[in-house]
């Protein structure tokens, strides 16, 4: 066997090659280049060259690119244009069901689902419904896993006047009010 002889850093305690690894690597090359010259050429000599080679390099832009950066400005605002577009057709295709649920007896509650397309905050929305009918109202998941508003109580009525009164955005035409008795 032959014995070798290993350079190790008197920073990071790696031999040189691992020096990028320890996060010290400005220290390590410090310490390399001043105790050890000969594996600093090895290492980092060819890098040093590569950055003095690349400050002299200097990008031109040829005329013809300059008019397709217009056309991309063009072409973005077309496609944000378009995004809005289907947005706002997607606003108008969609509905807010106000579902009157029934549970036992004489109890039941308000389920309000479809205002979150309509850039409804549905906390706010709810804590003002708990505030105007005096009762408990929440945001839960459905059963599709999409956030709906539960009002304790039949306020279906009430809340759609409230609604068209306080988001005047969403058109009459666009809420449905449905009715949902349990089966005995």
């Amino acid at each position: 066997m032959i014995a070798q002889d290993v350079l190790y850093c008197g920073v990071c305690s790696m031999p040189p090659e691992f020096c990028e690894f320890s996060g010290t690597q400005g220290k390590c090359k410090a310490w390399l280049q001043k105790n050890n010259a000969k594996e600093f050429a090895r290492l980092y000599g060819q890098t040093e060259e590569i950055e003095k080679g690349v400050e002299g390099i200097q990008i031109e832009e040829k005329p013809e690119e300059k008019k397709n950066d217009r056309s991309l400005v063009k072409d973005k605002s077309a496609q944000l244009e378009a995004k809005l577009e289907k947005e706002n057709r997607k606003k108008m295709e969609s509905h807010v069901i106000i579902k009157r649920v029934e549970r036992t007896k004489r109890k039941c509650v308000t389920t309000i689902h479809g205002l979150e397309v309509f850039d409804v905050e549905l906390k706010k929305a709810a804590k003002m419904f708990a505030n105007r009918f005096a009762c408990g109202s929440s945001v839960a998941k459905n059963n599709q896993n999409q956030d709906e508003i539960v009002v304790q109580g039949d306020f279906s009525d009430e809340l759609l006047d409230l609604i068209l009164a306080n988001w005047p955005h969403i058109p009459e035409d666009n809420i449905d009010l449905v009715e949902d008795k349990k089966k005995k």
